[in-house]
């Protein structure tokens, strides 16, 4: 399946979201958005107070296409569908971001261990004659983990880009005991809501 040679842009930085757009054929032209803390970000993905974490995943996956769209415009680029995300996992209500260290890797996986936990992706576009959103939540029971299981995956590389310290298609996967909900969601881009987005923006998927 691919659009109709045309193309999009995906305002993300995540190898996962490029991976599953390019499984379905769609075309895109990256559109980044500076993230570094130390530069300044253009979206901030600090949460808000009293935030839940719906509204939060929601809110950044918007701010982040408002954004790119109006940047779009004042570079003078191509006007074209511009696509952004944002993940999100949460415990007992509480976001769990990407882990600053091995330590704080370690702490979200022992939080994890043997318990469910829900995933939030949040996918909007942006087009001349469209906006729109759509959030989609998975449910995700890990297996009861040893503290030599996770000391051995957190001294691997995957945790620390990652919401929630783990991704789905990597190691972590032997962690799973059940999901509900989407697998391309919990990697990073539910590809059914997105199919559903970019045809409201005249593309065919």
């Amino acid at each position: 399946m691919k659009l109709t040679d045309k193309k999009i842009y995906l305002a993300s930085k995540s190898p996962r979201r490029r991976e599953l757009l390019r499984q379905v054929g769609v075309e895109f032209e990256l559109l980044m958005l500076r993230a570094d803390p130390a530069r300044g970000v253009d979206v901030s993905e600090d949460a808000l107070p009293a935030e839940d974490p719906y509204a939060y995943v929601a809110r950044v996956a918007r701010e982040k296409g408002a954004f790119a769209w109006n940047m779009l415009q004042m570079r003078r680029q191509p006007l074209r569908p511009v696509l952004t995300a944002d993940t999100t996992v949460t415990l007992d209500g509480e976001i769990l971001g990407k882990p600053a260290d091995n330590a704080e890797a370690v702490a979200m996986l022992e939080r994890l261990s043997g318990r469910s936990h829900e995933v939030m992706t949040s996918v909007a576009i942006h087009a001349e004659r469209v906006i729109d959103q759509i959030t989609q939540v998975s449910t995700v029971r890990f297996a009861k983990l040893t503290p030599a299981q996770i000391k051995a995956y957190c001294a691997t590389t995957e945790p620390y880009d990652k919401a929630g310290g783990y991704g789905i298609q990597g190691l972590a996967a032997l962690f799973v005991e059940h999901i509900e909900g989407s697998h391309s969601g919990i990697m990073g881009l539910p590809l059914f809501e997105t199919a559903i987005l970019l045809r409201k923006a005249g593309y065919s998927v």
